[in-house]
Formats: C-alpha cells, structure tokens, sequence
C-alpha cells in the first residue's frame, strides 16, 4: 500500500511538471496570439521545446548567493514555496476514483496549507540581504494574508450548499446544479481573490519589476529561481483545479452527456479556468498597491460576507432551498 502511494506521489510530480512545462509555453504562445506577436517558435516545432530549453539554462546558471544573507534560509526558502504547492494536490479529486488522498476535510487541508507558501516568500525576501527583495517579501505577505480571508469566506456558502468540507462530496452535491449559479456572487469573490493569492497579474504586486527589480526573489538565480516560477504553475494548476471543483462541477457533464468519461469534463473545464488566468495577464495592468488592498478589505470582504447571509438566507427559501 505504500509502495503504491510513493509510485502515486512520483506520477503526480511528473505530471505537475509536465503541466508547468506545457502552462508556460501555452501561456506566452496565448499572449503573443492576444497581443498579435508570434511568441516561441524557433525551439523545436513550432517552438514547443523552448520552455525544455529555458529549464536546461537555468540548470547550468551560476548559483549566486549574497555575501552577507542568511545561507540556511536562504536556500530553504524556494523548497518551502514549492512543497505545500505539491502537497495541496493531494487532496484534489479529478474522478470519483481518481484522487490521491480522500479526506473528510480536504478544502480545509488546502486553505491550511496553502498558506504556508506566505512565509516561504516571506523568508526569501528577507534572507536575500536586500532591501528590493525585503519590500517584495513584505507586500505578498500583506497581499496573500488579506485576500485569504475574502478567500476562505467565498467558500462558506459552498459549505452550507453541499454541507461538507470532502471536495469528492462537494462535487457530489453539483450533481443538479453547479454552484457557479446559486453561488455566483462567491464565484466572483473566490475567482478575483484566487488571482491575487497566485500573484498573477493584475495583482502580481510582489513581482513589481518597474519599481522591486523582480522582488522577493530578485537575488536568486539558476534553479532555485526556477522553483519559485516552478511553485507559482503548481499553484496555478492546483487553484484551477479548486475552481473547477467548487463552483463548475467537478467531473460532472453537461447537458446530461454521461458517455464522455468524467476525466474529459474535468479536463475541459480545468483548462478553460487556465486559459481565462493566462487571458487576464494579456490584457489587464497592473494596479497600485493602494488599489490592491482596498480591493481585499473594503469590497471583496464586504461580499464574502455579503454572500454568507444570502446563502443563509436562502436555505430557507422554498425552490431554492433545496439546493442547499
């Protein structure tokens, strides 16, 4: 049994960078396509190599570390950014026999654990010695904490509705309907909030190059800059996923069309969340600092709880509450 959970582990892992590989490709390739450039085509067939090209450099890059930085720290930091990216995975069902590990409190586990990535940035920044990277520490702990919060409450309605914290029963409970319709208001808060916890544009305020020169990790190089970039398409992977198991249904089809296989239906659904986050980065700017946190704080919080009274509200109501 745990020689099959090890293979399992290792499977998933090469899946994950099979994911990141092809997610950074597909991302510049959709960009370019979006901003009438052309994008990677010189690597390779039709440029598919390029991102196997940009790994390959990073692996013979110098590895640079600060005279005065904390060393220890230093080189832990980009491991602690990228195991709870991993580990959150396991908790994810693509099929209802599909999934890692089946926990009774699985979006729990994800909400706990994703949240240690803060303090993985936290102490890169801080450990670099510089004061670029120190104020790129700072503001993703400010940014990640504050829309945690609107995060984890756009959730709650999903809660009630399915009345468990198992995201195989979650998805369960969408079997009728998905939650994106009685739930859409927590939809757009989760959606909006999950954007600013990838720190993806338009809130990828710790990666500021006008003004952080990169941030955070502006000190590292070689492969272990590659596994903050490598954490960063973890998460993207892992908070698609999420989206598309708590509001889209999960593997559940559309339309009734049973004969396509639950993994198909979750698939589509998990890339067409993908390709909207790649969409966002082409056309949106990025906003101040100011913007950001006035956005967590005085809008999304307000609708999270917003949305947990009309959830509450609405169990009550005859038609409606039946799906809650």
């Amino acid at each position: 049994m745990e020689i099959g959970k090890i293979i399992g582990a290792i499977v998933m892992l090469f899946i994950l960078l099979g994911f990141v590989t092809m997610a950074v490709l597909f991302e510049r390739k959709v960009i370019g396509w979006m901003q009438s450039r052309v994008g990677p085509n010189r690597v390779g067939p039709w440029g598919i190599l390029q991102t196997v090209a940009d790994v390959l450099k990073m692996l013979f890059k110098e590895d640079t570390i600060p005279d005065k930085a904390d060393r220890t720290l230093f080189k832990a930091a980009p491991i602690l950014a990228f195991m709870p990216a991993f580990a959150v995975v396991a908790v994810l069902p693509f099929t209802p026999s599909l999934v890692f590990s089946d926990i009774a409190v699985g979006l729990l586990y994800y909400m706990a654990v994703s949240s240690i990535t803060t303090i993985a940035i936290m102490v890169g920044g801080w450990a670099s010695n510089n004061k670029y990277a120190l104020l790129g520490g700072m503001r993703s702990a400010a940014q990640m904490i504050s829309y945690e919060i609107p995060l984890v409450m756009s959730v709650v309605g999903v809660i009630m509705a399915a009345g468990s914290l198992n995201l195989k029963k979650i998805v369960a409970a969408q079997a009728d309907m998905w939650f994106i319709v009685p739930q859409f208001l927590g939809f757009l808060v989760f959606l909006i909030a999950s954007v600013s916890e990838l720190n993806r544009t338009p809130f990828d305020l710790p990666e500021a190059e006008s003004e952080l020169v990169a941030g955070y990790h502006v000190e590292y190089s070689g492969f272990r800059f590659a596994f903050f970039m490598l954490a960063e398409y973890v998460y993207v992977f892992a908070m698609s996923a999420l989206t598309t198991i708590l509001f889209l249904g999960g593997w559940n089809p559309v339309f009734g069309l049973t004969f396509i296989p639950p993994i198909v239906w979750f698939v589509i659904k998990f890339a067409a969340v993908v390709f909207f986050l790649f969409w966002l980065r082409a056309t949106l700017p990025r906003v101040r600092m100011d913007q950001l946190m006035q956005l967590g704080w005085k809008v999304l919080l307000p609708l999270a709880l917003l949305n947990i009274f009309l959830s509450a509200l609405l169990r009550e109501v005859p038609l409606i509450g039946r799906f809650y």
